[in-house]
C-alpha cells in the first residue's frame, strides 16, 4: 500500500457514468421549488421555536440576532461551493461525491463517514423529540396517551417507531410522491410560524433589547467543567464566559443547528431534473426562506422577554415561554402543533439524505455493494432505507439520543470544510468542468468558507470533540479492513495496471495512455486516461461537455469491472 495510492480520485466522467449502471439508477423527478422546500423541510424544525431562545438565554442574549446571520453567512459561503459542485457533478452523495472527485478516496471515506454521524444522529433526535411533542399536543387535548410502551422490560418510545415507519414506506414508494407530502407539511409549518411571529410583534418591548450585546461575565457551576468547556477555551486556556463578543460567537456555533440540512439536498442531485440549474436555485431560495424566519422569531423572542428571564429557564427557554411570560399561553397550543408539523418533515429530508449517503458509497464499494441495488418500479434504493429506518427507530426509540445533538453540528461543519476546499482542487484539476454556477472570487471563499466553519468547531464542547474522534477512529477501521480492498475504484486501477504491464512486457508494444506506474501511484484517473483508451483531449471534451449543459445521456464506453 503507497501512501498516494490513499488518495487516488475518481473523475469526474466515471460517477457521471454511474448514474446510468443497471440496477443501480435513480430517477429525476425533482424541480428547483422541490428542493426549496426541502431545505426548509429540514432546517425549520422544533428549533425555530426553542434555539435561538436558548442561545440568547445562554451566550449571546439580544445579539443572537447577529449570531443567526453570522451563522447563516457561512452556511451561505458553504453552500456557494455545495451548489459549485452538485451543478458540476449531479450525482448522489452530497460532500462524500465531491471529495472522492477532489481530494481522494480516504478523506471521501471520513466525510461520508461523517455525513452519516450528521444524518443518522439527527434523524433519531428528531424522531425522538416527535414523539415527546406528540404527547405534549395529546396533553393539550387531555387525552391520557402514555409516550412509551413497555416490551421485554425496555421502555419504547411508540411515537419514534410509529414517524420513522411511515416516511421510509414513503421514501420506498418514490421520492416524488414523499417531497409532495412533505411540501404540504413544510407549507403548514411556514404558516405557523408567520402567524406565531406576527402575534408575537404585538409584545415586544423594545427596552428588552438593550444591552444588545451584553457585557462579558464569566461561567460559574458546572458550565466551567473541561468537557463543557469549548475546544478553544480549552486549548487557549481562555476563561469561559457568557455573553459579549465571545459569547454571540459561541451562539452562532450553537444555532448553526438551524442551518442543518442544506447539505442534504445536495444529496438528491442524481434525483433532480436539470440538475446543473435547478440544484442551485433550489438551495438558494430554501437557505434565504430559512433565515429570514429564523432571524424574525429570534427578534421576536428577544424582544417580547428580556434575556435574563430566558436565562433563568435554562433549557426550558422557548417561544412557548416567553409567550407564557407576556400573559398569552393561549400560543402554547398553536406552538406544539407547528412543533409536531415541523418535526415531521425534517425527519423524512434525513432518512433521504441518510439512504443517499449510504447508496452513494455502497456503489463505489466502500459498503457493501448490495446497500446500492435499486427497486426496479420505484428506483430507489429500498434495501437501504429500511435498512436506515430501522437503525434510526431503534436508536430514538430505546435510546437518551439528547447526548448526541452536537454532534451533528461537528458531522456538518466538518463536511462543510472539505466541501469549500474541494472546489479549489476541482477548479485547478478540471478547469474546463464549468458548472451552471460557480462560486464568485475563488479562491478566496472557499477558503474563508473553511475558516469560518473550523472556528465554529472549535467553539464546540470538548466533550463533543473527543466523541466525533472516536466516530472517526471506527471509520479508518473500516475503511482500512473492508472499504479499501472493496473499492470500485481500486479494483479498476489494479485491472488498469495489469492490462498496462502486460501490454508493455508484449515484443513490440507498449503500454497505452498513461503508464501503470503513473496510475497506481497517483490513484488519479485521468481525463482520458480510460480502460476504453479514448485519448485525453476527446476524454477531457467528453467530460468538460457532460457537466456544461444538460445531464449526459449515457455512460461513455468504459470497461465495467464491478462486481454486479
Amino acid at each position: 500500500m503507497t501512501l498516494m495510492s490513499l488518495f487516488r480520485t475518481k473523475s469526474i466522467q466515471d460517477s457521471l457514468n454511474d448514474t446510468f449502471e443497471e440496477g443501480r439508477t435513480l430517477k429525476r423527478t425533482l424541480g428547483p421549488w422541490d428542493l426549496a422546500i426541502m431545505g426548509v423541510a429540514v432546517a425549520v424544525g422544533a428549533g425555530i421555536f426553542s434555539v435561538g431562545a436558548k442561545a440568547a438565554g445562554s451566550f449571546a442574549g439580544p445579539s443572537v440576532v447577529l449570531s443567526f446571520v453570522l451563522a447563516a453567512a457561512t452556511c451561505f459561503l458553504a453552500i456557494m461551493c455545495y451548489a459549485e459542485f452538485a451543478s458540476s457533478v449531479p450525482v448522489a452523495g452530497s460532500a462524500y461525491t465531491f471529495t472522492y472527485a477532489t481530494l481522494g478516496e480516504l478523506l471521501a471515506w471520513i466525510i461520508g463517514w461523517d455525513l452519516i454521524l450528521e444524518m443518522l444522529t439527527a434523524a433519531a433526535v428528531i424522531a425522538k423529540y416527535w414523539g415527546i411533542y406528540l404527547s405534549n399536543v395529546f396533553d393539550y387535548w387531555n387525552w391520557d396517551i402514555p409516550s412509551t410502551i413497555n416490551v421485554l422490560g425496555l421502555d419504547v418510545s411508540w411515537g419514534a417507531f410509529v414517524i420513522v415507519a411511515i416516511f421510509t414506506a414513503l421514501l420506498i414508494a418514490g421520492t416524488k410522491l414523499s417531497a409532495r407530502v412533505s411540501n404540504v407539511f413544510t407549507v403548514i409549518k411556514v404558516a405557523i410560524v408567520v402567524f406565531v411571529v406576527i402575534v408575537g410583534f404585538f409584545y415586544v418591548n423594545p427596552a428588552n433589547y438593550v444591552p444588545f450585546i451584553p457585557e462579558a461575565q464569566p461561567v460559574t457551576g458546572s458550565d466551567t467543567a473541561v468537557w463543557e468547556q469549548s475546544l478553544f477555551s480549552f486549548v487557549s486556556g481562555a476563561a469561559p464566559s457568557q455573553y459579549g463578543v465571545f459569547g454571540l460567537l459561541a451562539a452562532a456555533s450553537l444555532v448553526f443547528f438551524a442551518f442543518v440540512g442544506f447539505d442534504v439536498v445536495a444529496t438528491s442531485a442524481e434525483e433532480v431534473k436539470n440538475p446543473q440549474k435547478n440544484l442551485p436555485k433550489g438551495i438558494f431560495w430554501g437557505l434565504g426562506i430559512v433565515t429570514v424566519l429564523y432571524i424574525l422569531v429570534s427578534l421576536v423572542i428577544t424582544g417580547m422577554v428580556s434575556y435574563k428571564d430566558l436565562a433563568a429557564a435554562g433549557g426550558d427557554a422557548s417561544l412557548d415561554l416567553a409567550f407564557k411570560l407576556v400573559g398569552a399561553e393561549w400560543a402554547g397550543q398553536i406552538i406544539s402543533i407547528g412543533i409536531l408539523v415541523g418535526l415531521t418533515t425534517v425527519i423524512m429530508v434525513l432518512l433521504l439524505g441518510l439512504a443517499r449517503v449510504i447508496f452513494a458509497m455502497s456503489r463505489d464499494g466502500l459498503l457493501p455493494r448490495m446497500l446500492s441495488k435499486t427497486g426496479a418500479n420505484t428506483h430507489t434504493p429500498i434495501r437501504t432505507q429500511v435498512i436506515c429506518g430501522l437503525v434510526v427507530a431503534l436508536i430514538a426509540g430505546l435510546t437518551d439520543v439528547g447526548v448526541l445533538e452536537e454532534m451533528i453540528n461537528i458531522g456538518t461543519l466538518s463536511a462543510f470544510v472539505l466541501v469549500s476546499l474541494g472546489i479549489i482542487v476541482l477548479r485547478k484539476k478540471n478547469p474546463r468542468v464549468k458548472g451552471a454556477f460557480r462560486v464568485p472570487f475563488s479562491p478566496y471563499v472557499p477558503i474563508l468558507s473553511a475558516a469560518l466553519c473550523l472556528w465554529l468547531m472549535f467553539n464546540l464542547t470538548t466533550l463533543t470533540w473527543v466523541r466525533f474522534l472516536v466516530w472517526l477512529a471506527l471509520g479508518f477501521v473500516i475503511y482500512f479492513t473492508y472499504s479499501r480492498r472493496n473499492s470500485v475504484l481500486g479494483k479498476k486501477l489494479k485491472a488498469e495496471a495489469a492490462a498496462a504491464a502486460a501490454s508493455a512486457g508484449a515484443p513490440g508494444t507498449s503500454a497505452p495512455g498513461t503508464s501503470a506506474t503513473g496510475n497506481v501511484s497517483t490513484g488519479t484517473i485521468q481525463t482520458g486516461a480510460s480502460s476504453g483508451g479514448t485519448s485525453s483531449a476527446g476524454a477531457s471534451s467528453a467530460e468538460a461537455s457532460s457537466v456544461e449543459g444538460s445531464p449526459v445521456e449515457g455512460p461513455s464506453d468504459e470497461t465495467d469491472t464491478r462486481d454486479r
